[in-house]
């Protein structure tokens, strides 16, 4: 592949999706659980239904076609095939634009996004706020090829992304990112000030400073709590994923209701749904995004993506603009004075009263204000 891009399509064999069929008719399942509610994980009762539908009345070539409107393509960096989607504005000053999801995403959450970011004028927006958009799907992830040695860390990744727009004639570039995709758009800033201009992120990793410990504001408190939660309630999955990511993959890579209840057990607890996923998302809309896992088998390299970059979390100095976007149900959330105690120029800061931690996907116009705002002055 070498420096080409080349155009790429998403394509699932006949034979692949008879496999998927068998595999969900044949599906063992364990027992009900013990109480009334998501607390011990997806309720057998909807994982049955989930399956149910993804049988019967999921039509993944109606999905494939809409997932494939946007032109996408794979490029070969540091020995690895990136798969990315690039959508170039139709309005000539726009600004170049690297969004990176997360795990359990993909590329799927940016779907929605993609049309106002890079044609504003279309929706409701002024041609200066316009986008070129690259949404990249991690190394390991969906059509991205999976790591075969060790070293694809955020910073590696970062590297890559900044290589990826160079590529593409961007020289002078943003970015983009929550969960995995903050981790990285972060390493980006870090990295690469002489091209990228500033960055906006979802999840910011800005933690609580001990000089604020007695004068907490409520919406502090809340954040201290949210993570305290997370790490008594809603963590397993990354430490698994962190420490033995290869031994995970064995199941999940050979059952589809296992693969789909890992993830949708995260759309439940990180989305704001009150209480069920699909009071945010569609069916459709939550198993496409199984499906970028289920398709191309990432189930084990995704995760490896912890076990890769968890020893090394970047918090080094970062000298480019940073704007953050905190959404009410995010896991990780910060407030102003502790993310400009990590962010030398925090040039925008906005705490919204809705949306969780698949941003993009859950709250698609207020994602696309936020990213406008943020860049508006830095263009």
């Amino acid at each position: 592949m070498s420096n080409q891009i080349v155009p790429f399509k998403i394509s699932a064999s006949d034979d692949q999706l008879e496999d998927l069929k068998r595999r969900l008719r044949a599906t063992r399942w364990p027992e009900r659980e013990c109480v009334d509610d998501w607390s011990q994980g997806l309720p057998l009762a909807y994982a049955q239904e989930v399956c149910k539908y993804w049988l019967e009345k999921y039509n993944w070539r109606d999905r494939e076609a809409r997932l494939n409107r946007f032109p996408q393509f794979k490029t070969e960096i540091d020995g690895l095939g990136i798969h990315f989607l690039h959508v170039r504005s139709p309005h000539a000053n726009a600004m170049p634009l690297v969004v990176t999801h997360g795990w359990p995403g993909s590329i799927v959450e940016f779907h929605k996004v993609i049309e106002p970011l890079t044609d504003p004028t279309a929706h409701g927006g002024d041609a200066s706020d316009a986008f070129h958009v690259v949404a990249p799907s991690l190394p390991g992830y969906g059509f991205s090829d999976k790591p075969s040695r060790t070293g694809w860390n955020v910073q590696r990744i970062a590297r890559a992304w900044a290589e990826l727009m160079a590529r593409l004639g961007y020289r002078r570039y943003a970015a983009q990112g929550g969960d995995w995709g903050a981790m990285v758009t972060t390493c980006i800033g870090i990295q690469d000030p002489a091209n990228c201009i500033g960055i906006h992120l979802n999840m910011p990793i800005a933690p609580p400073d001990p000089a604020t410990s007695n004068d907490l504001t409520e919406r502090e408190k809340s954040a201290i709590a949210g993570m305290q939660h997370y790490n008594d309630w809603d963590s397993g999955y990354s430490k698994q994923q962190s420490t033995r990511p290869q031994t995970l993959g064995y199941g999940l890579a050979d059952s589809p209701v296992g693969q789909m209840a890992w993830i949708l057990e995260k759309f439940w607890s990180w989305t704001d749904c009150n209480g069920h996923p699909e009071n945010v998302l569609t069916r459709d809309e939550l198993l496409d995004n199984v499906m970028m896992y289920w398709l191309p088998g990432t189930a084990t390299s995704s995760a490896r993506l912890y076990w890769e970059s968890f020893r090394n979390i970047p918090m080094d100095p970062i000298n480019v603009p940073v704007g953050c976007s905190i959404f009410p149900k995010e896991i990780f959330r910060t407030s102003k004075r502790w993310a400009e105690k990590r962010f030398a120029k925090l040039v925008y800061f906005n705490e919204l009263d809705q949306g969780g931690h698949f941003a993009a996907f859950e709250q698609p116009e207020t994602f696309v204000r936020e990213v406008r705002a943020c860049f508006r002055n830095l263009r």
